[in-house]
């Protein structure tokens, strides 16, 4: 019987894309501060700050390529039901293969509309002008959820995880919540977990392999098909 198995993913898998880390030394927090670029509040006393920083790091993930490890989870989907939950906002994930990655924290290549709340495609860059393409009101913002907003497709998260018989965290800190508390809530419903990274996080997994996810991540798969 095929297994029920859910990959939550981080910052790690890309980062061998060329897509950089945030928590790491020299990782994007160190660069701005999360404060001015990444909550409301710093977009709303500066806007254009903002679409610097996300203009910057969508032109970055229009650049990048998928790795083996973003193809290996693609390939395993193939033979195994997968639910795929990225903290990413990349499109790596869907570049590689994977239709339908459940992107929590939002997506590089969207625009939201604080007047309609309607969400659209947008992989250029985007400006304190850009208007709406459905209500034509300016303001748009990258579809990206900051510090203090709540988390996309939680309840589709909850059911997965309460399903899934293995879960597998790859290139993630767990420093994160809510995603910092999956692999325990997987665990308790049974499920076996398994960290892939580039060094342990010290979460709760039974078993964790170390080492870089175009490595390990392949590795992994190919136990499987």
């Amino acid at each position: 019987m095929a297994e029920q198995i859910v990959i939550l993913t981080g910052a790690g898998i890309s980062a061998e894309s060329g897509l950089g880390t945030f928590r790491d030394a020299g990782g994007l927090w160190t660069q701005y501060p999360l404060e001015d670029v990444a909550t409301p509040e710093g977009f709303a006393r500066n806007a254009g700050l903002v679409h610097e920083f996300y203009n910057m790091r969508r032109r970055d993930a229009r650049a990048a390529q998928p790795n083996a490890a973003h193809h290996a989870i693609a390939k395993l989907a193939a033979h195994q039901q997968v639910t795929l939950v990225t903290q990413n906002v990349d499109d790596l994930h869907e570049r590689a293969g994977f239709a339908d990655p459940i992107h929590m924290h939002g997506e590089l290549m969207r625009a939201l509309c604080p007047t309609c709340t309607q969400s659209h495609a947008w992989t250029g860059d985007m400006q304190t002008e850009s208007a709406c393409p459905s209500c034509d009101a300016p303001g748009l913002r990258p579809d990206i959820v900051w510090f203090g907003e709540i988390p996309y497709h939680m309840e589709r998260i909850g059911a997965a995880l309460s399903d899934c018989s293995i879960f597998v965290s790859i290139g993630t800190s767990g420093e994160v919540w809510p995603a910092a508390g999956f692999a325990a809530e997987a665990r308790a419903n049974g499920a076996r977990t398994i960290e892939l990274n580039l060094e342990p996080s010290n979460g709760p997994f039974d078993e964790v392999r170390t080492g870089p996810a175009t490595q390990v991540v392949p590795a992994f798969v190919a136990e499987f098909i």
